[in-house]
């Protein structure tokens, strides 16, 4: 999955396989004290919650002999298309992008997909599992009193879709996706869909990115950003971020610094 060159941009993304976490337990503190520094909202893009290894599995299962060439052609084709549309002003939702990807890379490679394949594979960007240490984590910054929501280049559909599908949604005080602006991160518009919509400034958010280039553009914005760094990818250029860390357990101690207490993480 680590793109060395270029950090986790759209190549970088690709390479799902091989990756394996532990979950962890977080053991609160049993007093808590001081407040400085404490962001009035963490927003997470999609991925540092949700798992997309299992898109990977599926087009393994679909075209076996083709899977890896699919694949990574068609996950940078989806960002490529997205950023090609916010660039254009030919807007097209996210899922709309996925499947438009998909159908180019299947013929680029001279895949023949069956239809009920195509389908599955573009759906199950609505049916993904979570992280491992996403169970733990989340309560553990709720405990803080911080809102919790997501800035998401995926619809709101997809989004409460997987939220409820695996039980966390009770977490999540708001939901934004970028196509209430019609377009898509790293669009300026589309981080400034959250001051907007919560009506609150920049520096009383953190926002915690997967891919390098989110990580890069909420920086050049001016959000507060953390890299939830799963994969372990070098920065993009020139981009240094408040924080970084490999899971959700390290942006609770994180969040935890900066307001001033401690958390125990096992």
């Amino acid at each position: 999955m680590v793109d060395t060159q270029t950090g986790l941009n759209r190549r970088g993304f690709l390479r799902l396989g091989g990756y394996t976490m532990a979950s962890g337990a977080l053991r609160l503190p049993k007093e808590q004290t001081g407040s400085a520094g404490l962001p009035k909202f963490v927003l997470f893009d999609a991925f540092p919650i949700f798992d997309p290894r299992s898109v990977k599995t599926l087009v393994a299962s679909a075209v076996p002999d083709k899977a890896n060439e699919l694949f990574d052609l068609w996950r940078s084709r989806i960002f490529e298309y997205q950023w090609l549309r916010a660039l254009s002003g030919k807007y097209a939702d996210f899922e709309s992008s996925v499947e438009q990807a998909l159908q180019f890379a299947a013929r680029s490679l001279q895949v023949t997909l069956m239809p009920s394949d195509a389908a599955g594979l573009v759906n199950a960007f609505s049916n993904l599992s979570v992280w491992p240490d996403v169970g733990s984590a989340l309560p553990a910054l709720k405990s803080l009193g911080v809102k919790l929501g997501f800035l998401s280049n995926m619809t709101e559909r997809m989004l409460h879709t997987n939220l409820q599908r695996s039980g966390i949604a009770q977490h999540f005080d708001v939901v934004l996706s970028t196509d209430r602006v019609r377009s898509f991160k790293p669009d300026p518009r589309a981080y400034n869909l959250a001051c907007k919509e919560l009506m609150i400034e920049k520096e009383e958010m953190l926002f915690a990115a997967f891919a390098g280039w989110d990580a890069a553009g909420a920086q050049w914005f001016g959000l507060p950003t953390y890299w939830v760094n799963r994969m372990h990818a070098a920065p993009e250029f020139g981009v240094e971020t408040e924080g970084e860390g490999s899971d959700l357990r390290e942006l609770v101690k994180f969040v935890y610094e900066r307001a001033g207490r401690s958390v125990s993480v096992t």
